[in-house]
């Protein structure tokens, strides 16, 4: 069910690098569950398999919001890298050269893009939906801004984007690993049932 409500929400930002994991994460839950009806431990083991991958990618996905290492949603960054309280999610949706930057606004150019496979500017849906957020529309807009994309600031967030979507792959982490407990309980009843019925 949880991966299903983070399914939603992933459509809803257009993150396809989620949406895509997600879906695989269904069919094999689809799949460990039928192994576990029909006594196949090989669907069982599979699931098993499948969600090492799964806490993976969602360290993958922790790391890469909470910025961990290298990992930076912040490409040619100019100082301050920090904005001004208020600031705290202006975001332009196309790169621009530093030169070009209106110095009175503190710009965050994140290029989290790889969650859409770089093939559409869209973010989390919690950077603009959190809770308590405030979305206000910046106008007039720069001359480089595209038409079809909005430019704007929000604020207020009583928690903000990057924490949701953590909260949401703990989540997933934590069900993922107690999952894997299951699974291999199950497979080791499966596996001593099938030895004593062949004595």
């Amino acid at each position: 069910v949880s991966v299903l409500e983070r399914q939603i929400f992933d459509f809803l930002g257009y993150q396809w690098a989620p949406i895509l994991a997600n879906f695989i994460h269904i069919i094999i839950v689809i799949l460990g569950l039928f192994g576990t009806i029909q006594y196949r431990p090989r669907y069982i083991t599979g699931y098993a398999v499948w969600l090492v991958l799964w806490v993976t990618w969602n360290v993958f996905v922790i790391c890469f919001y909470l910025e961990a290492g290298d990992l930076s949603k912040c490409a040619n960054c100019t100082e301050p890298t920090r904005a001004l309280p208020g600031t705290e999610h202006m975001f332009q949706k196309q790169r621009v050269p530093p030169q070009r930057i209106n110095s009175s606004l503190v710009l965050l150019q994140e290029t989290d893009l790889i969650l859409t496979f770089n093939i559409s500017m869209h973010r989390s849906w919690w950077m603009e939906n959190g809770p308590g957020c405030t979305v206000t529309s910046v106008t007039p807009a720069p001359d480089w801004a595209p038409e079809d994309h909005r430019y704007i600031t929000v604020s207020g967030c009583f928690l903000e984007y990057q924490y949701i979507e953590v909260a949401h792959s703990s989540l997933q982490i934590f069900l993922a690993l107690a999952g894997f407990i299951y699974a291999c309980y199950v497979v080791k009843c499966i596996t001593e049932e099938e030895d004593s019925c062949k004595y």
